[in-house]
């Protein structure tokens, strides 16, 4: 126990440069203080306690605002950064090394019975405000945009953004795990693309104003011929 609460305080380090002292992420870190109590609350729960389990789940939550289910499988050294918002479902299994921040929701996708929710690979990264809904695994070293919304497989090594997410890189050249903000956004690409559209039909419209040009004998459109 005290070997795997010790890996936890290490994993802050690893993670966050803003942590300064032992005693500082022991007292002042509400991820660690969620991770901690889940562990208790998941020792009542696979002993058939679920009553205990789910009011140490729920005291967990009015005091850092993280919900984990008492049920969910949690792995060595996560990392939740920030974590108010974060919802981990009963089903959801997560593997070592996985970082996720403030607003990330493993959930399901509706009534279902029996495993409903994600299963998160080693080593992954899960940005500010993702969804990850359904029944399916995101493979290890995958790394999940801000705010998207995740429905279906993700590859290991692969990179998701957006609304449904999309993979926007596989087995290419892998970021620092940390820089979340490096992650291609999705609306900047539609602006791109909007903007050289925009350029094509502007050498368009002034083509057809130079030939509209030469065929009223040298005269712009839509000028007034003087008398």
């Amino acid at each position: 126990m005290f070997s795997r609460m010790k890996s936890d305080i290490q994993a802050v380090f690893d993670n966050d440069p803003a942590a300064r002292s032992v005693f500082e992420v022991i007292f002042t870190y509400s991820g660690l203080h969620a991770i901690w109590a889940h562990r208790l609350a998941h020792w009542f729960f696979n002993r058939r306690w679920f009553t205990i389990a789910r009011i140490i789940s729920q005291v967990s939550r009015f005091m850092t605002g993280i919900e984990i289910h008492p049920g969910a499988r949690i792995g060595r050294r996560l990392f939740i950064d920030h974590g108010m918002g974060v919802v981990i479902g009963e089903t959801c299994e997560i593997g070592d090394d996985v970082v996720l921040y403030q607003g990330v929701t493993l959930g399901g996708t509706g009534k279902e019975k029996g495993k409903r929710h994600p299963t998160i690979g080693n080593n992954v990264v899960i940005a500010s405000g993702a969804k990850v809904l359904g029944s399916f695994r995101v493979g290890d070293n995958a790394k999940i945009g801000a705010n998207a919304v995740v429905l279906e497989e993700v590859p290991e090594n692969s990179t998701v953004v957006g609304l449904k997410a999309r993979i926007v890189k596989r087995n290419g050249v892998s970021l620092n795990k940390l820089d979340h903000d490096k992650l291609p956004d999705p609306l900047i690409e539609v602006f791109r693309h909007m903007e050289k559209q925009i350029q094509e039909l502007r050498t368009e419209v002034e083509r057809l104003q130079g030939e509209l040009k030469r065929f009223n004998g040298g005269v712009q459109p839509y000028e007034s011929k003087s008398i």
